[in-house]
């Protein structure tokens, strides 16, 4: 049974919120697979996402967003880094930024200097469902727990309905 790495465990134990870690085969760690080969609900699934700036200033944040929404890079977030071109960060430049792997990137464990930003929608679920810092786990929590985090900032309109 896989866990989540040691640092993550130790906030989420101190963190006063509930949680649960599930085990997840790393090949099953995309949201839509894992939700479909686990029986968990798509709506409580959050993606966290490291977007970045691709002209001006180098500048990097990441954004939690509900899997049945897609983030709006190219309105809120180009506004809210103030470039006029941003895009996702390659998986490798995330790895480098965050010490995780897609399908395992966390909210938890994130740097302190990196801002982080939760669509609104977010959290009005009873509980959510995000990447466990590795391939292997999930981890389930109230998003009242987010609030606990460094550099963290609730956006209305950080992401829209997929059409």
């Amino acid at each position: 049974m896989s866990d989540c790495p040691p640092e993550i465990r130790r906030f989420l134990e101190t963190s006063g919120q509930p949680f649960e870690v599930v085990a997840c085969d790393p090949d099953l760690a995309e949201t839509a697979v894992f939700a479909e080969r686990y029986g968990y609900a798509m709506e409580d699934s959050a993606n966290t996402i490291v977007v970045k700036t691709k002209t001006g200033e180098r500048k990097f944040a990441a954004c939690l967003v509900l899997a049945t929404t897609r983030l709006d890079v190219n309105k809120t977030v180009r506004k809210r880094l103030g470039a006029r071109k941003v895009s996702f960060a390659a998986p490798e430049e995330t790895r480098e930024m965050t010490g995780m792997e897609l399908g395992g990137v966390t909210v938890f464990g994130l740097p302190a200097t990196l801002p982080l930003w939760i669509d609104s929608r977010v959290m009005g679920r009873e509980r959510i469902i995000l990447g466990g810092g590795n391939r292997s786990s999930k981890i389930i929590t109230p998003p009242a727990i987010l609030n606990t985090l460094p550099n963290v900032e609730v956006v209305d309109g950080l992401a829209v309905d997929i059409a």
